[in-house]
């Protein structure tokens, strides 16, 4: 049985392939988009999805402003999402959290914060 869908969007797919695999060796289902742009349209289009992992530097649409288009959207709005960043810099995790994430985990991510994280939100 899966515990809930997860979206990852990054624009590396070693990143997302890497996260798909661990996160699917613990049961959760993923979905993955390579742009911001991406992975709105497949928000729109999944309604199960739970849970949102966003890198944040992308080329185009970054996190923050997918993040925004998300909070305007009534339909999408309530989807929590997680930032993923190699940005570990002072007030990245402040920045993120106050863009509407509701967590915040840095590159390279522990398996383990990661997974704490998800079980608060499916």
């Amino acid at each position: 049985m899966t515990k809930g869908r997860i979206l990852i969007i990054d624009d590396d797919n070693r990143n997302i392939f890497a996260l798909s695999a661990v996160l699917k060796a613990r049961k959760y289902e993923c979905l993955s988009a390579t742009s911001g742009e991406d992975g709105l349209h497949l928000l729109k289009q999944n309604a199960d999805i739970a849970v949102v992992l966003m890198d944040m530097m992308m080329p185009g649409m970054d996190g923050y402003q997918a993040m925004a288009k998300m909070r305007e959207d009534e339909t999408l709005s309530g989807i929590p999402v997680i930032a993923v960043t190699a940005q570990a810099m002072v007030g990245d995790r402040e920045r993120c959290l106050e863009a509407g994430a509701v967590g915040y985990v840095s590159k390279p991510i522990n398996v383990d914060t990661l997974t704490g994280l998800l079980t608060k939100y499916i």
